[in-house]
C-alpha cells in the first residue's frame, strides 16, 4: 500500500506540473477516492472461532452462497461430491479462512480464464488454486479459490504438510471471485442458496464422522 500511494504522489505531482491548467484538487480527489477504494478492498479483520467441535465446516470467505449441489470432482477426488461454492464482490473481505482444522495434503495452481466468478463453469476454467484438507477424523474436504473477471491475483498460503487451523487464514484473491468446498455427500448442510456468509465465522455444515 506504500508503494501505492508513491505512485499516486508521483502521478499528481507530474499533473501538477505538466498541466498546470488542470486544478490541482481534482487529480488529488480523484486519487483519495481510488487510495479509499483499495484500503477499504485489501481490509483484513480479526475473527476467532471459539466453538470446540471438529465436525464443524466455516464458511472460508464472506460472501453470498450461490451453489449446494451434487457434482463430479474430477481433478482430485475422482468422484460425485456435495459443492458449495460462496461468491465475493467487490465489497467483500477478500481473505479465506480454513474451513475446518487439520492437515493440507495438496495445493496445486492452474492458470485460466477470467470469467465472471458467478457463472458455474468458472470453477473449472478459471485461474484458481486447490487445497486439500485432511481432518483428524481422516475426512478429505478440497476448498479451491477461484478468480474472476478483475481478479488478476490468487494467493494460497497453505502448502503440502500444513497443520491448519481455525482463525488461520488460507489465502486470499485479489478483486471479484469465489471459493468452492467439495465435502462427503453425506454432509449435513445449515445454509441455502441466496445466504450471506461471514468468513471464519457462518457455520456452513457438519461432517458426518
Amino acid at each position: 500500500m506504500l508503494f501505492l500511494l508513491f505512485i499516486f504522489f508521483a502521478l499528481n505531482l507530474f499533473f501538477y506540473l505538466q498541466i498546470p491548467r488542470l486544478p490541482f484538487f481534482i487529480t488529488t480527489i480523484f486519487s483519495a477516492g481510488i487510495w479509499c477504494f483499495f484500503v477499504f478492498f485489501f481490509r483484513n479483520p480479526e475473527r476467532t472461532v471459539n466453538i470446540d467441535d471438529p465436525s464443524l465446516v466455516f464458511a472460508p470467505a464472506d460472501g453470498e452462497i450461490v451453489t449446494i449441489e451434487p457434482t463430479e470432482e474430477l481433478e482430485y477426488f475422482g468422484e460425485k461430491r456435495l459443492q458449495i461454492s460462496i461468491f465475493m464482490s467487490v465489497f467483500n473481505v477478500h481473505a479465506q479462512w480454513y474451513p475446518v482444522a487439520g492437515t493440507v495434503l495438496k495445493t496445486t495452481h492452474h492458470n485460466g480464464r477470467h470469467m465472471m466468478a458467478f457463472i458455474p463453469k468458472s470453477s473449472q476454467e478459471n485461474e484458481r488454486s486447490t487445497v486439500i484438507i485432511e481432518t483428524e477424523s481422516k475426512t478429505q474436504i478440497l476448498v479451491r479459490q477461484v478468480a474472476g473477471a478483475l481478479a488478476r491475483r490468487i494467493v494460497t498460503y497453505a502448502h503440502a504438510g500444513k497443520k491448519c487451523n481455525l482463525n488461520e487464514q488460507l489465502g486470499f484473491i485479489k478483486f471479484g471471485s469465489r471459493v468452492d468446498m467439495y465435502l462427503p455427500l453425506d454432509t449435513e448442510v445449515f445454509v441455502k442458496v441466496g445466504e450471506k456468509t461471514i468468513g471464519n465465522e457462518t457455520i456452513i455444515a457438519r461432517l458426518n464422522e
